[in-house]
Parts: C-alpha cells; structure tokens; sequence
C-alpha cells in the first residue's frame, strides 16, 4: 500500500481510504467490523466518516450509527492508534434537521457536533475534522453555476468557523481540518484567512472525482499541487455505475441507487452511454472496470487518499486491489478519448 502526506502535516494515510457512509443501513456493525479488520490487513490506515452517515437511505432515526459502529470497533479492538480516523460536521441542513433545525458552521453547532461524534466514536479525538458543505450558497451535488449569491442570514462567515476549529486544536480533540464540497473560490478564503488571522490551515478537500465527474481539474487540482490541500476523493466509481451493474437496466433492492433515492448526480441523459464506453475500455484491456476506474483516480497527482465504499468483502477486495494496479499508457489513451467525446456527463 502506497502512503501519502496529508496537506503539510505529519499524517501519512494510505492511498485507499475505507468509507463507511452505509454502515448501520445497508451493513450491519459485524459487517462494518469486518471491513476494517480486512482493510487494515492490506494496509489501509484512513477511515472516512460523518456524523450524518449512514445515508443509504437518509433517516433521522439511524443517523451517527456509523460513527456507533467504528465506536465499538475501537472500543473492543483497543487500535485507535493504529488509524488515521476523519469525521465531518454537517453544513446547513438539506434533509431532516440536525441538532434542532437552523444548523450552521457556528460556535454552538461545531462544538455540539464535535462532542457528539467523539462521544459514538469512542475516542478523545478526530485526526480529521471536515465541513461536510459550506456554509454559503454553492453549486454543488450536481447542480452547474452559480447564478446568485444568496446566503442565509445565520450563514456562519468561515473566519468564525476556523476561529471555533482552532479552539478544538488547541483543546486536543481534533489534530487538523479539511473542507468537502468546496470551490476554489472557498479554498483561497479558507488559506487567506488562516494565513492573515493565524488559524488552522485547511490540510485537504473531499470532493466527488471520477471518470463521469473530473471537474476537479479545472481549478482545484491546482490548489492542491501548490497549496498541498490534496484531494480525498469520494464517489470514484460514480455510485457504482462505473462498475458497470446498473448498464443492464436491472436495480437490485440492496444497491445503491435503489435506497438513496435522493442522490441524483448520475441521473443524467448521457450517464449509461459514458459508463458503458469506459466499462468497454476496461473489457477490452482485461481489466475489472471497477478496479480500471479507481486506478484511474489512484494514479492522479492532486490525490491525497481515494475513498471506496462497499457493501461485501468480496467488492472491497477489488477496491483496495486497484491501489496494486498501474494503467498502461494504451489504457490511459482509451480513457481519454472517452472524455474528450464526452466530458464531465456528470458533474
């Protein structure tokens, strides 16, 4: 397993980073157990997780399961120091509310979250704090543009956000922070003021990556090459349709775009069409389209950590299995030619 330096600070986590956004819905707390036990054994140290999660489905009643579930695993494993644990804080309500209703990246909603998740968690402290969204208006999950700037009147401004984070610094509960969801326009304002103000530097942003979605590339990678604020991708498989189940037009009940009804990023016209041509490429090079897909954002520059989920041991074997694959410049070539025909299907 590759490692790699987390933004500027002395983490090194593993290129392969475990996501567990279905643990408590979809996967059971042995089944999550066992997914670390096993992705631990192939050297993955970097455990990605929210205090909403799971959301496959979104339900109020087992929100912070998944944080329950890593608890106990930490708890009767007793190897805390033997991961590099990420959590996230939620951004203004989208769904059900959170902590009341009216949740914003304040002083009282970060130091409520904060508490809470240690507490599921069962440790002392977060190796990796992340805002889950911003706090402003933004496009993102799909949406292209942004056509106003129309904030909320309580919208928490980001020098109190980082003021609040440096607290949590200097009171030992978490080690360093991260944004998700951003823009380049958020990263240089989360950078300015931590340098004009002397507040914590944001070490890394997650943010969706993948061969239907590199967007990524037009103005974020650079923040990350220059400002080392890597990339910890999630979604590289685009919600599996990069994995090519869903070309054949059949839905199981247990898969993903059956119980997260609500995620509609790749519900696009020309998605089946993208999928199915990268998904021919892999075919025609002997390659697993999933293990293809994700050796794809491995081999990436501006990447800190890739995030896999995966609901059996068998799909998580062929996920953290692409860290060992490296695409030859035939494959690259065929890859590429997809995207120029079709860019960014969804972005």
């Amino acid at each position: 397993m590759e490692y790699r330096r987390l933004g500027r600070t002395d983490l090194l986590v593993s290129l392969i980073c475990l996501g567990t956004m279905t643990w408590g819905s979809q996967n059971s707390e042995a089944e999550g157990h066992a997914q670390i036990d096993y992705a631990l054994d192939q050297g993955v140290n970097f455990i990605d997780t929210a205090e909403m999660y799971p959301v496959t489905p979104n339900r109020v009643e087992t929100r912070g399961r998944t944080e329950e579930i890593i608890g106990t695993w930490i708890a009767a494993s007793g190897k805390r120091d033997k991961i590099v644990l990420a959590s996230k804080v939620s951004g203004p309500s989208r769904w059900e509310p959170i902590r009341g209703g009216n949740n914003h990246l304040d002083r009282r909603n970060i130091t409520q979250a904060i508490e809470d998740s240690l507490k599921r968690l069962q440790t002392d402290y977060l190796d990796l704090y992340q805002l889950h969204w911003p706090d402003r208006s933004v496009p993102m999950f799909g949406s292209r543009g942004l056509s106003a700037v129309d904030d909320h009147p309580d919208s928490a401004p980001i020098e109190e956000t980082l003021s609040v984070l440096d607290d949590l610094v200097k009171a030992g509960k978490i080690r360093h922070i991260g944004v998700s969801n951003e823009t380049p326009w958020g990263v240089s304002e989360y950078l300015r003021i931590a340098r004009d103000k002397g507040l914590p530097r944001i070490a890394s942003i997650q943010n969706a990556y993948n061969l239907l979605n590199r967007v990524y590339e037009g103005g974020l990678s650079e923040f990350a090459l220059r400002e080392d604020v890597g990339l910890l991708a999630y979604s590289p498989l685009a919600g599996g349709n990069l994995s090519g189940k869903y070309l054949g037009g059949v839905v199981k009940p247990t898969w993903r775009r059956a119980v997260a009804t609500q995620f509609v990023r790749y519900d696009t016209a020309t998605q089946p069409l993208a999928s199915a041509r990268y998904v021919a490429v892999a075919n025609a090079f002997g390659l697993d389209p999933s293990q293809m897909a994700l050796a794809f954002v491995n081999r990436q520059r501006f990447i800190t950590s890739t995030i896999i989920g995966a609901t059996s041991l068998g799909q998580l074997a062929i996920d953290i299995g692409s860290a060992d694959l490296e695409l030859s410049d035939e494959v690259v070539a065929a890859i590429e030619q997809v995207h120029a025909d079709m860019p960014d299907p969804c972005p």
